[in-house]
C-alpha cells in the first residue's frame, strides 16, 4: 500500500481523535427530514444545493464523515458511495446505516485517489469534506476522472472572506472586520490551536481557473447567508458577522461532455 501523504495521515489522525465529538452532529443530520447545510444548518429548501431530481444518480460523498449527505441522497433514491480518511468516522456511518435502515458502499481511503474507475459517477459531492481536508490540486482531478461527461460536482467550503479574517488566536476567537492574512499565496494552511490538521483554501480564481484545467465549468456559485434566527455551535463566526459577508461558499460545476 502506499504511503498517505504528510497532510492525509496528519487529517486521518486528527479526525479519528474528534470522530466521537461529531456523532451527535452526524445522528441529528441522519434523523433530519429535510437536508440543512454549513455550521449555520441552513436548509436546502433555502439553499438549493441538491440537484431537484437525482432519482438513479450514481453518487459519490468525498471525505463522507458520518455519511448524513450520503443518506440524504439514498432517500432521494439515488445510489450514493462514500469515502472518507477516518476509520472512526466511517464507524459512525455504519452504526447510523444499521439504525435508520439506510445501506450504501463506505470505503475507508483518500479521496485525493479513490480506488474506483474513471466515469463511474453522476455526482460528486462534499460538504467541508475533501473540499477543506484535502489539496483541491489533488482531490478536484480526481473527482473529475471519476465523473461522467455532464456530470456534476457540488462542494461547500469556508469562504474566502472568513478565512482571510480569521485571526488564528484559539477556537474562541472569532472573525473579525479585519484582513489578517493575504489573498496571494492562498493553499495550505494550518492552525496554532488543538491537534496537527491541515486544510485547504484557494482564491476564487486559482480555483476557477483548476476546475477548468480539469475539464469542470462553472455554474453557480452560493454564497451563503444564514437566517436572521439561525445559530451555530462554531464560535469562529458570530451570526452577525455571516449575516454581511459569506462565511461559508457552494460551488457547482459540470464536466463538459466529450
Amino acid at each position: 500500500m502506499p504511503e498517505l501523504p504528510e497532510h492525509v495521515a496528519s487529517n486521518r489522525a486528527y479526525w479519528n481523535e474528534l470522530a466521537d465529538e461529531y456523532a451527535p452532529d452526524g445522528l441529528a443530520k441522519w434523523a433530519s427530514e429535510e437536508p440543512v447545510w454549513g455550521i449555520f444548518e441552513v436548509p436546502e429548501s433555502q439553499l438549493r444545493v441538491l440537484p431537484e431530481d437525482v432519482e438513479g444518480l450514481e453518487t459519490i460523498e468525498l471525505g463522507c464523515g458520518t455519511g448524513y449527505v450520503s443518506a440524504w441522497l439514498a432517500r432521494r433514491a439515488a445510489r450514493p458511495t462514500g469515502i472518507d480518511n477516518s476509520e472512526a468516522q466511517l464507524e459512525t456511518a455504519r452504526e447510523l446505516q444499521g439504525r435508520f435502515g439506510i445501506e450504501f458502499p463506505l470505503l475507508h481511503g483518500n479521496a485525493e485517489a479513490v480506488p474506483l474507475a474513471d466515469a463511474s459517477f453522476d455526482l460528486a459531492i462534499s460538504e467541508y469534506g475533501a473540499s477543506i481536508w484535502c489539496d483541491p490540486y489533488e482531490w478536484i482531478r480526481e473527482a473529475a476522472r471519476l465523473l461522467r461527461p455532464g456530470g456534476q460536482l457540488i462542494f461547500m467550503v469556508n469562504g474566502i472572506l472568513a478565512m482571510l479574517c480569521d485571526p488564528d488566536e484559539g477556537e474562541d476567537a472569532p472573525a473579525g472586520e479585519r484582513l489578517v492574512r493575504p489573498l496571494f499565496g492562498m493553499h495550505r494552511m494550518t492552525w496554532s490551536d488543538g491537534p496537527p490538521s491541515v486544510e485547504f483554501h484557494l482564491p476564487h480564481g486559482e480555483l476557477i481557473a483548476l476546475l477548468r484545467s480539469c475539464g469542470l465549468q462553472v455554474e453557480e456559485l452560493l454564497e451563503v447567508r444564514p437566517p436572521a434566527d439561525a445559530a451555530t455551535r462554531y464560535p469562529h463566526i458570530t451570526l452577525e458577522w455571516a449575516r454581511q459577508w459569506p462565511c461559508e461558499e457552494v460551488w457547482k460545476a459540470r464536466k463538459t461532455a466529450k
